[in-house]
């Protein structure tokens, strides 16, 4: 559950810096956006600073995860580029959010971790830099190619981003030419300016709505228990779930799974006290979408974790 917990902080830190800003954003705004109390904060995080430091880990995890698989291969190095460019800019289209606070830490328009900036950095030049290898004997490349490359491309998404521009997808070709011209030359550079921006085949998914915003109840440890065990056991009664998730007063589980039919994400479909007979708890659609973004919520923050130390 603190991982859980942890995930849905990370994801209001992100919302309330895109509404009020890095400096402007409080605990207490944090809290308030997540529905999680200040006690559970500073369980978790110890100020505010290192709760934002978690949501740049973590974004910049998030962003690696889509680009290094479409830079991988054996592929030329302008095609690999240009496949990893597409996706990203098809990535922070429809996650502007976390674009923009990461490129702001790492322009340095934000406080930022130094070795996590200067990493990123890194492996972005390296991954340009492999143009040196492709560029012309004749081809004189400065020092600073790859940094000047990098920064340049990285202020203009940046810029886009800021402004609300729609349509990144289009900077595509001209960000090429940038990144081209100084390795491979004016004509090769002038063919990516001509070249179709087709939707790259592995497309990030586009993000899913909050399905836990709105719910009128704070989303406890033994609440997300008591849901996946209706997932996992359809038609299950009073007992077998208070079984699965340690809950020995029946009294104690009956409310709650009173409180969640109420709430519209659980349904008894048995006959019920009345009838003499058992219960039979089932989730609602609602109540699916809600148990699964609880689950995918714990799994992500997981795998981006993962993800980062393998940076």
């Amino acid at each position: 559950m603190a991982a859980f917990q942890r995930s849905r902080l990370l994801a209001a830190a992100l919302e309330e810096v895109s509404v009020s800003g890095c400096h402007d954003t409080s605990v207490a705004a944090i809290t308030a956006r997540a529905r999680v109390s200040r006690k559970t904060f500073y369980d978790i995080f110890e100020s505010r600073d290192d709760c934002l430091m978690a949501a740049l880990a973590e974004s910049i995890a998030q962003l690696a995860s889509v680009l290094a698989p479409a830079f991988a291969g054996d592929g030329a190095w302008s095609e690999r580029l240009r496949s990893a460019l597409g996706v990203l800019l098809l990535f922070l289209e429809s996650e502007r959010d976390v674009g923009a606070f990461v490129l702001g830490h790492i322009l340095g328009h934000a406080p930022s971790n130094p070795e996590l900036r200067a990493l990123v950095l890194e492996r972005l030049r390296d991954a340009v830099e492999q143009g040196r290898a492709q560029a012309s004997p004749r081809q004189v490349l400065a020092p600073l190619t790859a940094e000047g490359v990098v920064g340049g491309v990285l202020s203009v998404i940046h810029t886009r981003l800021q402004s609300g521009e729609q349509g990144l997808g289009t900077l595509l070709n001209p960000l090429m030419w940038m990144i081209v011209l100084p390795y491979l030359g004016p004509a090769a550079a002038a063919r990516e300016l001509r070249r179709k921006a087709p939707r790259p085949a592995a497309m990030p998914p586009a993000p899913a709505r909050d399905r836990l915003a709105g719910l009128d109840m704070r989303m406890t440890y033994r609440t997300a228990r008591v849901l996946a065990a209706i997932a996992e056991q359809p038609g299950a009664s009073n007992i077998e779930i208070a079984d699965q998730v340690d809950v020995t007063d029946q009294g104690q589980i009956s409310k709650l799974l009173a409180r969640l039919a109420r709430l519209g994400l659980a349904q008894n479909t048995g006959a019920g006290q009345a009838m003499g007979a058992t219960n039979a708890w089932q989730l609602t659609p609602k109540g699916s979408e809600v148990e699964s973004a609880i689950g995918h919520r714990f799994a992500l923050g997981v795998q981006l974790r993962s993800k980062l130390r393998d940076v």
